[in-house]
């Protein structure tokens, strides 16, 4: 056994902020300081952030390397574990770049696992740094399964505003927990059992945020095989539960036996039986179910088994389960239309995704953001003339204090439909009606005063009757002061 031996002080100070680095959720702004310190620079983008760490880690590592030091097995205690860390850090950063090439093949191959070519580098150089051939195989999984999480909430949920910063914050919490050494230590193989329920008005993207969820789970790399035990496209089920009636949500969700109610004349699997061990199903719009499909949800929840209908055998179900709703759940529970035994079950977290409205208020940019973004996708390259058309466009309809009761869904199809007809008008009765709960909320928050209470009042009614001169007759108001309570509005300033 090698002689055990200790870092220089100036070693010792680099790779704890490495280790540091290590364990920082990445979408946090400490992530950027700890990375700094790393470089010894500041950075001009997220590619040069990339390639000075990697640069710069593995030039250290190496000197170690040079001195017959960079091993597991040279150190003790504390600096053991630090030096685990960094070699882990080095390791990712020397492979990310292939990782996301296997991400974006294994999205082109479909549910068939795509065979990592580079796998017995990695497992090589982690058996160099003195771990064992399990630990190597789990970091590997670990490894792909930190650079598809960083992946699907980066290609996925985009915009600079402070809420959307969070959101994605929250979401690789939910992934990894808060603390990515916890999970290390004891959950990456346990967090079937943590469910998950997103809220959030309709078109938000509570889909997008399930998938990215639902395809960073823990998969397993199969050495034998040179691949990782399945592919992530296939570890996502979803279910939209407003589409089917009450007869047949049963029969989607748990599946259904040959002949166990009029119509089955074949077998069904059901979402639970097809979602793999290591994947996770979305039950979108949850908050439409009845209660007797919540009790057996319920069931499922807490024993993690299920039964097909017109069956008594009892299935296995190991996947995490997300859920979705853009009901107002307290609303729900207050009626007794959705159990509280359920909610809890269901909300082991709770993230709540930000609304279009809400973003733009927190940074006015992250419109022209999305707008770039949308286009740039819709035609497939960069297109400033038309950005400026649809940005044109935006404010002489709408306005750039619309509501976009649609959220980023509606901005989606307003892009399109400029492009086509240079114009849109918005959405007028879900504004309406996005108008009506706000005001409603800020009533029963008490946030709401005098002039904002008339501003609402007169835009509600503008919105009806299209006329001031009608508005003020109907608010025993003068058209003067009409005018001034719709600009308020307009403006922002109610």
């Amino acid at each position: 056994m090698p002689a055990k031996t200790s870092l220089s002080p100036a070693d010792r100070e680099f790779f704890q902020w490495v280790a540091a680095a290590a364990f920082t959720n990445p979408f946090s702004t400490q992530r950027l300081e700890v990375d700094q310190k790393i470089a010894g620079t500041t950075f001009k983008d997220e590619t040069e952030r990339a390639a000075f760490l990697k640069r710069t880690v593995s030039a250290r590592v190496e000197k170690l390397a040079a001195d017959g030091l960079a091993d597991l097995r040279r150190f003790a205690g504390e600096e053991r574990e630090l030096m685990r860390n960094a070699f882990l850090f080095e390791a990712y950063h020397l492979y990310f770049e292939r990782l996301d090439e296997l991400i974006i093949a294994q999205e082109k191959a479909g549910d068939a696992p795509v065979r990592v070519a580079f796998a017995d580098e990695v497992l090589a150089l982690l058996a160099r740094r003195g771990f064992s051939a399990d630990e190597a195989r789990r970091f590997l999984a670990i490894f792909y399964q930190v650079r598809r999480a960083f992946y699907f909430i980066v290609q996925g949920l985009i915009g600079e505003s402070e809420c959307m910063k969070s959101f994605r914050l929250h979401l690789w919490n939910n992934v990894f927990t808060h603390d990515i050494r916890w999970y290390d230590r004891y959950l990456w193989n346990r967090m079937e059992d943590f469910s998950t329920l997103l809220l959030g008005e309709t078109g938000t993207g509570k889909g997008t945020a399930a998938a990215a969820i639902g395809r960073s789970g823990f998969i397993p790399f199969e050495e034998r095989k040179g691949c990782f035990a399945e592919s992530f496209t296939r570890g996502f089920v979803s279910l939209n539960l407003s589409q089917y009636p009450e007869t047949l949500i049963e029969s989607e969700l748990f599946g259904h036996k040959k002949g166990a109610f009029t119509g089955a004349m074949e077998a069904h699997q059901g979402i639970f039986a097809r979602c793999s061990p290591h994947g996770a199903i979305f039950l979108d719009e949850i908050g439409d179910v009845s209660a007797p499909v919540q009790i057996k949800l319920l069931q499922v929840l807490q024993e993690r088994t299920f039964s097909p209908v017109g069956s008594h055998e009892k299935l296995r179900f190991r996947g995490r389960v997300i859920a979705a709703t853009n009901q107002p759940l307290d609303q729900l529970r207050s009626e007794k239309l959705f159990r509280d035994d359920f909610f809890y079950s269901l909300s082991s977290d709770v993230i709540t995704v930000p609304s279009l409205r809400q973003r733009i208020q927190e940074t006015p940019a992250e419109l022209k953001f999305l707008v770039v973004h949308l286009v740039t996708r819709t035609i497939g390259c960069e297109a400033p003339e038309l950005v400026a058309l649809v940005m044109d466009s935006l404010r002489s309809s709408v306005g750039l204090h619309y509501a976009w009761p649609g959220n980023v869904r509606e901005l989606e199809q307003a892009v399109r439909r400029i492009l086509l007809t240079s114009r849109y008008a918005g959405d007028t009765a879900g504004v309406a009606q996005d108008l009506r709960s706000q005001l409603m909320a800020d009533l029963d928050r008490g946030t709401l005063d005098a002039d904002g209470l008339l501003a609402g009042y007169c835009t509600l009614l503008h919105q009806r009757h299209r006329t001031i001169e009608e508005v003020a007759r109907r608010a025993n108001l003068d058209r003067r002061t009409v005018k001034r309570y719709l600009d308020m509005r307009k403006t922002g300033g109610a």
